[in-house]
């Protein structure tokens, strides 16, 4: 079959029709490229390129063919921010929205100081690195393109890892992050830890002079594990989640400050470890809510390290649950909200109901940041602006940071 790419889908693949109408899903293929090859179940899995696009490149990456990490490397650099930046209109025009769209920040390559690497024992050794496309096959990336030379050469440690405690037929989870005291590696799904183990553990760990090093719940820790959020320096939890680039983190941070300017008491919604309250407190009080206990004593004992901040408090509180209401969040001049993928449709329910005077709301999904951007929009607040922030270089994840105000 020969058909003509008409779009991308959320997944980054190309999509045509058919004589009859019906949708041919295109891996690899841009939209206005003619492609060719057999389609099973409406998808052609080895298309040949016949006519390409300008916008098409050589992958950067050695391992693109292979390797499931990144979905957009044939395509240069200018097509991905546009199509991140289309994501995000449509997914506001879909909901009858339209604001300012400021341009998209990119994080560069060599950039990511967190990933989740994946490890299999072999018959002799292990090996470890991404899923292969549309696999669970691992496939080794020694020169990924994507993460910190830091992290690329510890791909042996996760291998070394593996044959310590992997069995045959499971696989490790091994996340990687890069700390300003060393890698930070936190272990899911290997063997129970003895004695025997835990000493092999701290082995391996001092032999590849990593800051700290957790096994399911076992924490072995050298150095502590540090990363800066303005003036305070944080130790989050083993595993805990951060923003996946510095450079994407001072994006979203520059966005929050500016949309916060003049609030003087700030309440950070989905807080983390303070990757936005502890830079705020140099400028307001803060109160930090957050479902995780253990990462708002992380911030918490950072911002008592800390000099010069003001004052901080923190509430462990699930606000998918049991979001804050109108007389709790009437004491604030400003609202930061930063959560997970299925959106904060509770508490935007709430915040709907009073006049916050502003609000800095980051999203890693235009979908259910632009369903509860309707609903603050439908109360009578204003979104006044929507920046684009590409952290997942290559990837089809895309991230944003908004303003909204009293209309």
């Amino acid at each position: 079959m020969r058909v003509t790419v008409e779009r991308l889908g959320h997944l980054g693949d190309g999509i045509a029709a058919n004589a009859s109408g019906s949708p041919v899903y295109v891996p690899g293929a841009l939209p206005g490229e003619v492609v060719e090859g057999a389609v099973d179940n409406g998808v052609m899995a080895v298309p040949k390129i016949v006519t390409p696009v300008a916008e098409r490149v050589s992958p950067p990456c050695r391992h693109a063919k292979a390797c499931g990490g990144c979905q957009l490397q044939h395509a240069d650099y200018g097509f991905v921010t546009r199509w991140k930046e289309e994501v995000v209109t449509r997914a506001l025009a879909a909901q009858g929205l339209e604001c300012e769209m400021r341009p998209c920040i990119v994080s560069p390559p060599l950039s990511r100081r967190r990933a989740g690497f994946s490890a299999r024992r072999k018959k002799k050794g292990a090996l470890a690195g991404f899923h292969a496309k549309g696999s669970d096959v691992v496939i080794s990336v020694p020169d990924c393109q994507l993460v910190r030379p830091a992290l690329s050469a510890a791909l042996p440690l996760a291998e070394a890892l593996a044959v310590a405690g992997a069995s045959r037929k499971g696989e490790l989870s091994v996340m990687m992050t890069e700390t300003e005291a060393g890698l930070d590696v936190a272990v899911r799904g290997g063997k129970p830890v003895d004695d025997d183990f835990r000493v092999t553990l701290a082995g391996i760990a001092q032999a590849e002079g990593i800051a700290r090093l957790s096994w399911d719940e076992e924490v072995l820790t050298f150095r502590p594990a540090m990363v800066t959020f303005g003036s305070a320096q944080v130790v989050p939890p083993p595993g805990a989640f951060l923003q996946a680039t510095k450079e994407g983190e001072a994006a979203l941070l520059s966005c929050v400050t500016e949309a916060l300017t003049g609030a003087r008491h700030v309440a950070d919604l989905f807080a983390g470890c303070g990757t936005f309250s502890l830079p705020i407190a140099e400028q307001a009080r803060v109160h930090a809510v957050e479902g995780d206990g253990a990462m708002l004593r992380a911030l918490d004992k950072g911002w008592r390290q800390a000099q010069g901040l003001k004052h901080v408090t923190t509430e462990t509180r699930d606000l998918f649950r049991n979001p804050l209401l109108p007389d709790e969040l009437g004491r604030f001049d400003g609202v930061v909200i930063d959560p997970p993928r299925a959106g904060a449709e509770a508490q935007v329910a709430q915040i709907a109901r009073l006049r916050v005077p502003r609000i800095a709301f980051v999203s890693c999904n235009p979908v259910t940041f632009a369903r509860d951007a309707a609903v603050l929009t439908r109360a009578g607040y204003r979104l006044d602006w929507v920046r684009t922030i590409d952290q997942f270089r290559w990837s089809t994840h895309v991230e944003l940071a908004a303003q909204f105000t009293p209309a």
